[in-house]
């Protein structure tokens, strides 16, 4: 039905037929009554002639057209409230799985720890980069069973069937994802909750394999893979080539430089390197050292090295190390590294070296085995720490006890922490009125205070450790340095 120009209705062409609410029956009716029956339909529905009444409920457009209306029931098979019935209808929206970086800046780390829901479930396991696990997709089963039981545990605690298919529909479509299950490194972490799926291939492992469903994530075991501010060089040496790479304390790249001569007969292009006469001693600071009875070759072939390995250090002085401090790992047979040392103009060469031919090693396991030697290194800032704490453990300056170290974190009085790997301390925590209640297990109303103290030291600045037990400074699952 339209209306003219004057405002008047016209009813649509043929008999329109109404509803004989007394018989039940269709039966015509006249053009007049179907106009009245418009008009009050019209007055009810809008305020006026281009506005819908603000009373009229409207399905909003991004909707699931795809799937019928549903009556959500709970597990007594009762309708579920009208809040609940809200929110499952929120969680046909598709949650897609993020990725986030293996290796995790501060802000990251906090926003995940600050993350609150009424169920937000972390999981940690595991994984393999390659072998018979990853052809038989070992680490794919174990992450199903995982979500099998994290099932088992949203469902004991109450979470309606429509929410728990919203939070694990990510996980079972990530099983699915066969690139995703070849290409894992060492450990797997998943941040699970409404509307919310993240992960994390972490470059190690996690102490233990984890199901931790709480009011907020679990995020203590990422300690490890935050960003580090150390870093180290290696230089592979050899009478052919060498190679650049910078390495830290999760993995290492190569480093291209262009302008390395390629081997010892390169050295003749170099006017000013003169072979036959080289001696090593005046550059690197060791006094007038000879080539002669070093190692295997003659003294010609041992001046025609130096030559070579002077001409690289000169490159790698002019592009790289004139304005770095990092530590220099030398690896090679062992009668090449004293030649190099000897002619490097470079002020921080590492005391140890990886000795060996590893002209031809792949990178990962060169790597590998490079870390191994500069662990101590690595250590060096929790070494000091440790010592810290050793020299004031007489002192009221430091603690093992979890009533004195949780409160002291929250506050920001924490200049270290030291937290047991795997360990939790469950109970709960009240800024304002200081009261500190621990619990013997898990529970809805407990958090993790160990992890919790943890990331409070580090959002106010202070150094956080997580250690094996027997490196802990005292028998206790946690241990602090206060400021004051």
């Amino acid at each position: 039905m339209g209306k003219d120009k004057s405002g008047g209705f016209h009813p649509a062409k043929g008999k329109p037929t109404a509803i004989n609410k007394e018989e039940g029956l269709g039966i015509p009716t006249s053009p007049s009554d179907k106009v009245e029956e418009f008009l009050e339909l019209s007055d009810t529905y809008t305020d006026d002639d281009q506005t819908i009444s603000a009373s009229i409920p409207v399905r909003h457009p991004n909707r699931n057209v795809s799937k019928k209306e549903q009556t959500f029931k709970n597990k007594d098979n009762k309708p579920e409230s009208d809040k609940t019935v809200e929110l499952a209808m929120d969680a046909e929206v598709k949650t897609e799985p993020e990725e986030l970086p293996g290796v995790l800046e501060k802000e990251v780390f906090v926003e995940l720890a600050n993350f609150k829901s009424s169920c937000a479930a972390s999981l940690y396991f595991g994984t393999h980069e390659s072998g018979v696990e990853v052809n038989e997709k070992k680490d794919a089963i174990r992450f199903k069973n995982m979500l099998q039981e994290l099932r088992a545990t949203l469902v004991e605690k109450e979470i309606p069937e429509s929410l728990i298919e919203n939070m694990l529909t990510p996980g079972y479509e990530l099983l699915n994802q066969d690139d995703f299950w070849a290409n894992l490194t060492p450990g797997l972490a998943v941040f699970i909750s409404e509307g919310y799926f993240k992960y994390i291939k972490m470059p190690v492992a996690p102490a233990e394999n984890e199901i931790i469903c709480n009011t907020s994530f679990y995020v203590t075991p990422l300690v490890p893979i935050l960003a580090r501010k150390e870093y180290f060089y290696l230089l592979v040496i050899t009478k052919h080539h060498c190679k650049l790479f910078r390495a830290d304390a999760f993995g290492m790249e190569y480093i291209d430089v262009p302008a390395l001569p390629e081997s010892m007969e390169d050295v003749k292009d170099f006017p000013d390197k003169d072979a036959s006469t080289f001696r090593a001693g005046g550059r690197g600071g060791n006094g007038g050292a000879s080539f002669h009875g070093i190692g295997g070759g003659n003294p010609e072939e041992k001046d025609l090295i130096a030559a070579y390995f002077e001409a690289v250090d000169d490159v790698l002085f002019k592009e790289i190390f004139n304005k770095e401090n990092a530590p220099l790992l030398l690896a090679g047979v062992e009668y090449l590294i004293p030649i190099y040392r000897s002619v490097c103009d470079y002020h921080n060469v590492y005391s140890e070296a990886l000795t060996g031919s590893h002209e031809h090693d792949v990178k990962s396991e060169l790597y590998k085995l490079a870390k191994e030697v500069m662990q101590p290194y690595f250590l060096q800032a929790q070494d000091k720490a440790l010592t810290i704490y050793a020299n004031q453990s007489a002192t009221e300056l430091t603690s093992s006890i979890p009533a004195d170290v949780i409160p002291a974190a929250y506050y920001g009085r924490l200049s270290h922490i030291f937290v047991q790997k795997a360990s939790h301390i469950w109970g709960t925590f009240d800024e304002n009125t200081t009261e500190l209640a621990l619990h013997e297990s898990e529970s809805e109303e407990a958090e993790d205070l160990a992890g919790q103290a943890l990331i409070k030291t580090l959002m106010t600045g202070g150094e956080v450790f997580l250690l094996e037990k027997e490196e802990m400074p005292a028998d206790s699952v946690i241990a602090g340095v206060f400021r004051y």
